[in-house]
């Protein structure tokens, strides 16, 4: 009974991740229906551990159960991804203030992610724009957890799926957008590098606003 419970508990685990990193940061599945047969042969397991992995996502608000149509993935809206930016905004800002008075900024952690993006800058498509995006998470998520906290590290995490659906349709509503977030995180390294809180502050605010208007002018 037990190495049942484990196995069941492994092909959720599975399904969530692969929903969670792979599914759902899709652009194209928003406004779609999932389809359950076809989840649980991509990941290797029974219907089960799929539709479990399902209800979890609708308790975050990522996914929606539909009777007699199945799960649905609601477009985020405009006022969730201003939620979302304001709440990035605030973590963010906290890390750089706390990082810049402790000494620990991650410079060259963040040097990297944006290193390996400038590398991905042209051409941009589908799969491309997916490593570009979560380059882009790793920039800011090594800002937050340098702050070591880990409440607040694991709160930011938890933006990861909003974040990467967000990042990556943002990608494809303006012309080279991919080397613009580039500059902008640019900015953001060289105010911290300097020790210039109000500057980073502002370029991490500045950051942020503007992938915000992508869509709210959309």
């Amino acid at each position: 009974m037990q190495a049942a419970s484990a196995s069941l508990e492994s092909g959720r685990e599975r399904a969530y991740r692969y929903l969670r990193e792979t599914v759902l940061v899709d652009p194209a599945v928003q406004g779609t229906f999932l389809n359950e047969v076809g989840l649980a042969q991509a990941v290797g397991v029974s219907r089960t551990p799929v539709r479990e992995a399902l209800l979890l996502l609708v308790a975050e608000g990522l996914v929606e159960m539909v009777p007699k149509r199945g799960a649905y993935v609601p477009p985020l809206s405009g006022r969730q991804i201003k939620e979302l930016m304001e709440l990035r905004a605030l973590l963010e800002r906290h890390a750089a203030s706390v990082t810049l008075a402790t000494g620990t900024v991650p410079l060259a952690a963040m040097r990297e992610a944006l290193a390996e993006q400038e590398q991905l800058v042209d051409p941009i498509d589908a799969d491309t724009a997916k490593v570009f995006i979560e380059w882009d998470r790793r920039f800011h998520q090594s800002l937050v957890d340098a702050t070591r906290n880990d409440l607040i590290a694991r709160t930011y995490a938890g933006l990861r799926t909003r974040q990467m659906r967000v990042g990556v349709a943002a990608l494809f509503r303006a012309t080279d957008r991919q080397h613009a977030v580039c500059v902008e995180h640019r900015q953001i390294l060289d105010a911290l590098e300097s020790g210039d809180e109000t500057a980073a502050h502002a370029a991490i605010e500045d950051h942020l606003q503007i992938t915000l208007q992508l869509f709210l002018e959309a």
